[in-house]
This record gives structure tokens, C-alpha cells and sequence, in this order.
């Protein structure tokens, strides 16, 4: 997103219109504000009332320069306080409300209302699902949530929407019970309902929305225990990152896809494909602890831990927060593979200490309790 959207001339009208900000979540600084915002995936979206800094609208995901055009207007407006139109309107502000309050079961009732409610056509439609499907996702509602992408796939078919509606309802899918009456055929027709919203020319969604799809019809196969599948996907998915980072612009235009390719490539135990790209990243973006830190984790499927450990050294001093505890958990393995345990129970340790400190917001008790568990483990065994 900022990257490639907030950097389009098609926005700089709004900039009178809204105070822009960015809250690095990583920042301790933050933390409250991140627990106040019910933050709980990247990236999201907020437009806050600055009369009582309630949330007036909030969206998970990507955008295109279209979709945040949309979804500014629709912020304007209910940020205004005009008494809805209608029913379908009163619906949909009350889901936004309670949306940004956190009170994710309120909220998905009333995002439900409202697409009951809405007519044929009506603009805020995909936003709604979307914002539906995200909640039944979190509720652990799989079978509602594969209810509501079937629903919704007719009606949003074409737009940039239908790659999220369809992808969700694939990883619904994959998400029910494996004696499920109906999960197979479930799994099939949103698989193929994904690819189809993979086939050219596409629908003008982001690249990152797309590159999410391949992941999940990776899981799909391997679900289904086509491991030959899953590696054709996996080579599409990379084939098709490597042409977006091809076309990019800007270094961190490239960088944007450094992540997802590093997947795309360990998924095919191909590791080594990414080691120029991130090297290229590293030199361009010096101040950026990504690169390094996804280098540590190259370096070490390749079993080449010394080069992992000098990458490791190259990040730690860079990275804060929750992703401090993340970088710790891969140097941790590094040692490990050098049979040092020693070390290697030192940086679990380390990780420990560090998510143990974290304040409220961005402290994760899952997180804090399997690294006791695996201290609690046995030592580590060398990877290779």
C-alpha cells in the first residue's frame, strides 16, 4: 500500500480531507494504541472521528487506488453523523461502529443485517462482505463463512473483491472438520472459484491480494494430499511474484514482494532464489531489518549457518517489538544447526524475555507459552 497506492497522484485531493497517519505497531510507543484499535492483522485500515477519536470505519487488506477512493467517501460521509437513509444504511454504520470497537459477534451481526437489507447494486456491498468474512474467520464461523462467500461470489464477480471472497471461502473450507459432510465438495468449488479469479486478465486487484490466493491453494492441495499440485502452484505463485517485482518502479516498490517470493521459494525448497533478491533489498533499503532478517532464514534452510548467523547479527540491532521475538526464534535455530545449544537455548531465552516484556497490545500470551514450552523441551536438535 504504500508503495504503490499511497503514492498515486489519484489521492492527492484527499489530502485536505484527512489527517493522514502511520503507527509503526512494532513501536512499544504504540502498543496502547494498538490495543485500543482491536488491532489484530496487517495491514489495516482506520479512519478515526477526531470530535471522540472513535473509529468510524475500518478495513483489513489491501486496496486498490479505486478501493481506498471508495472507502474514503463512505468514511466522509459517516464521519458527518447524518442519520442514515435507510434501514440498510443504519445497518451497516451500526456494524462499522461496532467493528471499530472491537466487539467482533455485535458486528457480525449487523454486517449481516445489512447484506440482507442491501438492493441490488449497492456500493458498499463488497466492503461489507469483506468485512463479514474477516470477522467469521476470527469467530472460527467456518461454515457460516463458506455460506457467505457462496453467496456473495455472483454478485461480486469481475471486481477486485472477488479474489478475497473466494480465497476466503477456499481457507473456510480447508478450516472444517475433516469428517465435515460436504467439506470436499466445499474445498473444490472455491478452489475453483479462486483460480478463476487468478485467470487473465485478471480483475484489477492488488498484487498482494492475488499472491494471498496462491497460498491458500497451495494449502488446498496439500490438504488433499497432491503434493505434485501444491508444487505447480507454489511455481505459478513465484513465476507470477517474480513479474510484479520485475515491473516495480522503486527499490521498495521490488521489496514489496521480498516476503511472499522468500515463501513461494522455501515452499519449493528452493531457498537459494531468494538469496540476490534480499541481498539487493539489504543494500538498497540499509536501515530495513527484513532483508537481513529473511536472509538468517535462507541461509539456514540452506544450511549454510554461518552465513545465517552473520545475517542474524546484521538484523537483531534493527528490529523492535514482536518481531524482535521472531528474528531471536530464528537465531535460536541457527545455533542450533551449529550444534551450539548452549547458544541456542540462550537466544530462546532471549525471545522469551523479550515477548514477556512487551506491554499490553502487543504481548501474546500463544506466543509466550510455546516458548516456555519449547525451553522446556528437549535441546534443539542440529537442522542438517
Amino acid at each position: 500500500m504504500r508503495a504503490f497506492v499511497f503514492t498515486d497522484s489519484a489521492l492527492t485531493s484527499r489530502a485536505g480531507q484527512f489527517v493522514w497517519l502511520e503507527l509503526n505497531v512494532d513501536d512499544e510507543r504504540n502498543a496502547a494504541h494498538r490495543e485500543r484499535l482491536s488491532l489484530e492483522a496487517l495491514p489495516t485500515f482506520y479512519v478515526v472521528n477526531p470530535a471522540d477519536e472513535s473509529v468510524v470505519m475500518r478495513r483489513v487488506d489491501g486496496m486498490t487506488v479505486a478501493e481506498m477512493g471508495s472507502f474514503l467517501d463512505e468514511a466522509r460521509t459517516a464521519a458527518t453523523g447524518t442519520t442514515p437513509s435507510s434501514p440498510v444504511e443504519a445497518a451497516l454504520a451500526r456494524a462499522d461502529r461496532l467493528n471499530g470497537e472491537g466487539k467482533k459477534a455485535d458486528a457480525a451481526a449487523a454486517y449481516r443485517e445489512a447484506l440482507e437489507r442491501a438492493p441490488g447494486g449497492w456500493p458498499p456491498y463488497g466492503r461489507a462482505v469483506g468485512a463479514l468474512l474477516f470477522l467469521q474467520q476470527s469467530l472460527g464461523e467456518n461454515r457460516a463463512c463458506l455460506a457467505l462467500a457462496r453467496e456473495a461470489l455472483p454478485r461480486v464477480l469481475g471486481s477486485p473483491t472477488s479474489v478475497m471472497v473466494a480465497r476466503t471461502g477456499l481457507d473456510c473450507a480447508v478450516e472444517l472438520k475433516k469428517d465435515e459432510a460436504g467439506r470436499a465438495a466445499a474445498i473444490q468449488e472455491m478452489e475453483a472459484a479462486t483460480r478463476k479469479t487468478l485467470a487473465p486478465p485478471g480483475v484489477g486487484a492488488a498484487a498482494d491480494d492475488v499472491s494471498s490466493s496462491y497460498l491458500s491453494l497451495i494449502d488446498a492441495r496439500k490438504d488433499a494430499g497432491d503434493s505434485a499440485g501444491a508444487t505447480k502452484d507454489a511455481e505459478a505463485w513465484a513465476a507470477f511474484l517474480e513479474a510484479q517485482a520485475g515491473a516495480a518502479r522503486t527499490p521498495e516498490q521490488r521489496a514489496v514482494f521480498d516476503s511472499h517470493r522468500l515463501s513461494a521459494y522455501l515452499e519449493l525448497k528452493q531457498p537459494e532464489r531468494a538469496i540476490p533478491m534480499l541481498q539487493e533489498s539489504e543494500k538498497d533499503l540499509p536501515d530495513d531489518y527484513n532483508p537481513p532478517a529473511r536472509l538468517a532464514v535462507a541461509y539456514l534452510e540452506m544450511k549454510k549457518a554461518d552465513e545465517a548467523l552473520a545475517a542474524s547479527n546484521r538484523a537483531l540491532p534493527k528490529v523492535a517489538g514482536p518481531r524482535r521475538v521472531r528474528v531471536l526464534q530464528t537465531r535460536s535455530d541457527i545455533f542450533a544447526a551449529k550444534g551450539d545449544s548452549a547458544a541456542s537455548r540462550e537466544a530462546l531465552e532471549q525471545a522469551l524475555a523479550c515477548a514477556e516484556s512487551l506491554p499490553p497490545g502487543q504481548r501474546s500470551e500463544g506466543q509466550i507459552k510455546a516458548l516456555r514450552k519449547k525451553l522446556e523441551g528437549p535441546p534443539a536438535e542440529p537442522k542438517g
